[in-house]
């Protein structure tokens, strides 16, 4: 029976590892799948001056605006301003494993998983987690997915659901925000948004300077 004891323990405490890694896994497994393959190439953005020739300023401004929207529609930017209360990822956008729900204020429920769990300060390549310190999402009053780039457009200058940002903070938080500028620092071969945050600050800023018109549709 003294032999027997300890290959019984053995096998209780093997039983047991494997239960962990059974639960632990998949979470694991889920945010490196947040990481998309390896990115091949990084697709630009024209430059301003490219739209100077348009006349007319209404169809300058939405020009600039849809040369722009290459940013706010992609992936990059979309995961992060659903429509529902779940985040998206990677260039699929398919629901974040594992299941996260917005909370009251897009970092997580109240005692619950909140967006920190995972998320930190920084990317942490070796696991594929992306990280920042405001790491959360968007109010829902600022969900983009699902709507056409007029929609978009009319709801970023709409102050009651653009973080009551007039259009000289709406050009700052474009240009100069870090968060929005993560997006071009994705890390763990994640695809970037396109450009650069500067080329996309400018692109809204000459926008706003054309009058802001927004894309029909």
């Amino acid at each position: 029976m003294s032999r027997l004891r300890p290959i019984a323990l053995a096998g209780l405490a093997g039983i047991l590892a494997a239960g962990a890694l059974a639960v632990v896994g998949p979470v694991l497994q889920g945010e490196a799948d947040a990481a998309d393959p390896p990115v091949a190439g990084k697709a630009t953005l024209r430059p301003v001056s490219d739209f100077a020739r348009i006349g007319d300023k209404d169809a300058r401004a939405v020009a600039l605006f849809e040369e722009a929207g290459k940013v706010i529609t992609s992936p990059r930017c979309m995961n992060c301003h659903p429509a529902g209360d779940r985040p998206t990822q990677t260039n699929t956008m398919r629901p974040h494993e594992p299941l996260v729900v917005r909370g009251p204020a897009g970092h997580g429920p109240a005692g619950g998983m909140t967006c920190a769990t995972c998320h930190h300060a920084a990317n942490f390549d070796p696991a594929g987690v992306p990280g920042h310190p405001k790491w959360g999402l968007a109010p829902i009053e600022m969900a983009w997915q699902g709507k056409t780039l007029g929609q978009i457009c009319t709801q970023i200058k709409d102050r009651t659901r653009n973080g009551d940002m007039d259009m000289a903070k709406l050009v700052h938080h474009m240009a100069e925000d870090d968060l929005v500028g993560w997006g071009w620092h994705p890390g763990a071969g994640r695809t970037p948004a396109p450009g650069t945050q500067k080329e996309f600050g400018e692109l809204i800023k000459a926008w706003v300077d054309a009058g802001a018109a927004c894309p029909k549709g």
